[in-house]
């Protein structure tokens, strides 16, 4: 059974955890700028610290350690420490040319801590599963950076399809289960993204890997930055007939609520949710408990909305946990039956 045939199936039959922050459970570390160097980049010509991506290679211990953290949580889909691991992010350190080498070590330490995981804890449910994490990027297709100038882009298609392009190929490289396209604020980065994913696999002939993809509402008007709403957010990327499409990041689990209502009325595939743990606070801190969080979410999967769900921001272990026991009391969204002539 591969790998897209196996996670149908659970699909089918329950309700899958994502994993939560990375950002926020590395802050918890309180690390500083010779811990992100290590001994490698100690000389490196420019800052790095809050480079989360690069610690995989300077401090790899402690991305396992999160992942690990995870999965005892209930996590069934680990995300890769990958967010900006792609040339046109990773500029802003001068570090383009470490964006394989970053994807392949991210993927490999996601696959370890399965393993080490399934070693130590011996679960009866064996199912876990690495997500390449393919983020938005610092640039976007569709606005202009110079408000005086909005014909202006500061980055081609060609570009970012190219970027993605050597990431997804680090990504598959270093092992990853699934593809996942994530914190889509402007869906044409994330078209770049299918693009590049379909073109890895037609020039390499490897098996297709399954896809998830994430946009990210990003206000109360219930559209994307680039101003998509959710149907035509949905319409834009369903081509790429990806196993789920989803919502996460932007907003806490209540704000959520009427988007993830929306999408599970339209979706032909299977639909994830990964809110943020509430709204920042003024210091930029999310203090949203475990408990809320699982109970709003509870909420979804009571009415059947979802198939996937974790958390986004702010989110950490414990609130992973609340979640994966809420939703055992719970049955996983239907897929629609398709229409036929």
């Amino acid at each position: 059974m591969n790998t897209e045939t196996q996670l149908r199936k659970l699909l089918d039959e329950r309700i899958l955890i994502i994993d939560g922050a990375m950002g926020t459970m590395v802050q918890r570390y309180k690390l500083e700028e010779a811990d992100y160097r290590g001994t490698r980049f100690k000389d490196w010509h420019t800052d790095v610290k809050g480079n989360n991506d690069l610690l995989c290679l300077t401090q790899p211990h402690i991305i396992k350690e999160i992942h690990k953290q995870y999965l005892q949580a209930g996590a069934n889909i680990l995300e890769t420490n990958t967010f900006n691991s792609q040339v046109i992010s990773l500029a802003d350190y001068d570090m383009q040319s470490l964006a394989y080498e970053l994807n392949v070590a991210a993927a490999k330490l996601a696959k370890e801590a399965i393993t080490e995981f399934l070693a130590e804890s011996k679960p009866a449910d064996t199912n876990r599963f690495v997500a390449g994490a393919i983020g938005p990027m610092n640039k976007t297709l569709t606005l202009s950076p110079d408000v005086n100038n909005p014909g202006f882009r500061s980055v081609t298609f060609d570009e970012v399809a190219d970027a993605y392009y050597e990431q997804i190929k680090g990504l598959v490289d270093g092992g990853v289960d699934i593809l996942l396209v994530e914190t889509i604020f402007d869906t044409l980065n994330a078209k770049a993204a299918i693009y590049a994913i379909n073109k890895y696999f037609r020039d390499t002939k490897n098996p297709q890997l399954p896809v998830m993809i994430s946009g990210t509402i990003t206000d109360a008007s219930g559209r994307t930055l680039s101003g998509q709403t959710l149907e035509a957010f949905y319409i834009s990327v369903m081509h790429a007939n990806p196993v789920s499409i989803g919502l996460n990041c932007a907003l806490g689990a209540e704000q959520m609520r009427p988007h993830v209502e929306e999408l599970a009325n339209i979706a032909a595939c299977y639909v994830s949710a990964y809110p943020n743990a509430g709204l920042p606070n003024a210091m930029g801190e999310y203090d949203e408990s475990p408990e809320h969080t699982a109970s709003v979410i509870s909420e979804w999967a009571k009415e059947g909305w979802v198939n996937l769900v974790g958390g986004c921001c702010g989110t950490t272990p414990d609130h992973i946990a609340a979640i994966a026991k809420s939703m055992k009391n719970f049955a996983p969204r239907q897929l629609p039956e398709l229409m036929t002539a």
